[in-house]
């Protein structure tokens, strides 16, 4: 949930306490005019606390030379530190895209003799910079030794500045630049660009190891990648044998090092013991439907995510008789320059401890049911789809009574022409809240994020997934399914206490969509062939909208280990149309 923005612009008064600062006279930098703050490096040796502590830490760049440490509190206050490696000027800031035209940037450095300079600018379009009117950046400290240069400064997470960009919930595009000397010239130094999400809850620090683990890997075994832009491999694997209860407690990606660009996520699912699984590796979603079995989300992986360990009261049980022996291991990579002789034995590090934790963590696959009728029209500016779960029918699914969900972490998934996801939550038909979003999601960054506050979900409440995309470069229909080039709309909720449902997700009715815009069809193959007889304007992309939020929703949900055709031993499906 997002953060509560207190702080309006009628009430907020502009904190510019600096101690010490002296105003000197404007010093002129290269196609850069206005004040800056200068004070001496001195007055920041001597009698100075001790710098805050600051939980998060992230390369900027990828050669490791900018590196950026912060953290945020309770006030609303974001404190940064910025060491790069340079003795010259220094920038840092927000960027709406990750270009440099409209950020919001500091930009600071010392000079020769020991004084500083820091200040608040925006950048108006390619080549020109100005000074911030208000400047909002509170300066801590700036120091300089042989090879770097070293930036301490705070700002609030809302400025109430129209040159500033705010601080949300959504993923971050940061802007970072530097040059050799004390001649500001940002259209001219070292210029990168990363997606970063800064309002984390848990670091490792807040993280307590147990004394006893052990590892595992799941990984494929020297795979020859086909010349496919897009391939999904699935393959079948025991989980470590134990004779009593474990828990899965932190997991990381393994992935072969030159295949850092080709593997786009990996899920592992658990399978019900009843399974017969087949063996070697396979089409997940080929001609063999075996490979699709299993549909529980145990840990999952996508292209910018890091490793992920969860809270210190819950985490993933195995050895017991109700947990999985075995997992399907699914790897998507996406070779679009359809690279030969590619071999990989990527996969997932799993850490396990017999230290168990109070609850087991389930994991809830939310969002649009890929498979038929998901589309996107051509030439959207903006064009939302919608899938709902309505988790009516939890009960009667899992067998016995589903407890209160507990979500304590959440990753959203869409592929290459997705730009936000938005998960809410409803009970009796009225909206409770939002659960979690990004309005500015990143198709490079997928990684897991922790809650503020854990959220309950109720048997019987819905949650709805609202996906977000942008087709303006494309001619065609873009029709949901694995490629990169299809799209999906998920949400992947972890929760404690664990259920047995893997999967409630929804799809709106294509013949009311069809008919809303004016095209004939009797069944749902029709009404998927009938999008291609649309002439997409404006006016029909906003109709196919409004048509599919308002349209039924059929809801599929699913238990451990349901094939995407058919019922199979341990596992079942149930349909249900919602109004």
């Amino acid at each position: 949930m997002g953060p509560s923005q207190q702080n309006s612009c009628s009430g907020y008064q502009q904190n510019t306490e600096i101690a010490a600062v002296l105003w000197i006279m404007s010093v002129p930098f290269s196609r850069i005019k206005g004040m800056f703050f200068l004070l001496f490096l001195t007055w920041f040796c001597s009698g100075q606390p001790a710098p805050p502590l600051l939980r998060f830490s992230v390369y900027l760049d990828p050669l490791n030379m900018v590196y950026l440490r912060w953290d945020h509190d309770e006030q609303e206050m974001m404190t940064f530190e910025l060491q790069v490696h340079t003795t010259g000027w220094v920038a840092f800031g927000f960027s709406p895209h990750g270009e440099l035209p409209g950020s919001d940037i500091v930009i600071g450095g010392v000079f020769p003799n020991g004084s500083i300079y820091f200040s608040d600018f925006h950048v108006v379009d390619d080549a020109a910079l100005e000074e911030d009117d208000s400047q909002d950046y509170q300066l801590l400290s700036v120091t300089e030794n042989e090879t770097s240069t070293t930036m301490l400064f705070k700002r609030h997470l809302r400025t109430c500045d129209s040159n500033d960009l705010d601080i949300t919930m959504d993923t971050a595009r940061l802007i970072t630049a530097f040059g050799t000397d004390d001649t500001v010239q940002l259209f001219k130094g070292q210029k990168f660009s990363k997606s970063l999400f800064l309002m984390r809850y848990r670091s490792p620090s807040n993280s307590t190891d147990p004394k006893i683990f052990f590892t595992y890997d799941l990984r494929l075994d020297n795979f020859a990648v086909p010349i496919e832009e897009t391939k999904y491999a699935c393959t079948f694997l025991p989980l470590p044998r134990v004779k009593q209860k474990h828990h899965i407690y932190k997991f990381e990606p393994v992935i072969t090092p030159h295949n850092i660009t080709l593997v786009h996520h990996i899920l592992v699912y658990a399978c019900g013991n009843a399974s017969v699984l087949p063996s070697g590796i396979d089409d997940c979603y080929g001609a063999n439907p075996d490979f699709a079995l299993c549909s529980q989300v145990v840990v999952g992986w996508a292209v910018g995510g890091e490793s992920y360990q969860f809270p210190d009261d819950a985490a993933y049980s195995i050895g017991t008789p109700w947990d999985p022996q075995y997992v399907r291991l699914e790897i998507h990579y996406s070779n679009f320059d359809l690279v030969s002789g590619l071999i990989d034995s990527s996969g997932v590090r799993i850490y396990y401890t017999p230290e168990v934790r109070k609850y087991d963590v389930g994991i809830l696959q939310t969002g649009i049911f890929t498979f038929p009728v998901h589309f996107i029209p051509p030439g959207a500016e903006s064009y939302r789809s919608y899938g709902l779960c309505n988790s009516s029918q939890f009960d009667e699914m899992n067998g016995t009574p589903v407890p209160d969900l507990h979500v304590f972490a959440y990753l959203l998934h869409t592929h290459l022409a997705g730009r936000g996801v938005k998960v809410a939550q409803y009970r009796n038909e009225k909206q409770l809240g939002i659960i979690c979003e990004d309005n500015k999601y990143d198709f490079t960054l997928q990684e897991i994020r922790d809650m503020k506050e854990i959220l309950v979900i109720k048997p019987g409440d819905e949650i709805l997934v609202e996906c977000n995309f942008q087709t303006l470069d494309r001619s065609g229909i873009t029709f949901a399914g694995p490629s990169t080039m299809n799209e999906m709309c998920l949400s992947f909720l972890f929760y404690y206490p664990r259920n047995n449902i893997s999967s409630c997700m929804g799809y709106p009715d294509i013949l009311y969509v069809a008919h809303v815009l004016k095209q004939e069809a009797s069944d749902a193959v029709e009404g998927m062939m009938a999008m291609d007889f649309v002439d997409w304007n404006n006016e029909t992309v906003k109709t196919a909208e409004k048509a599919a939020k308002e349209a039924d929703q059929i809801v599929v949900i699913k238990t451990i280990n349901v094939k995407l055709t058919d019922d199979i031993q341990t596992g079942q499906a149930l349909q249900l149309q919602v109004k």
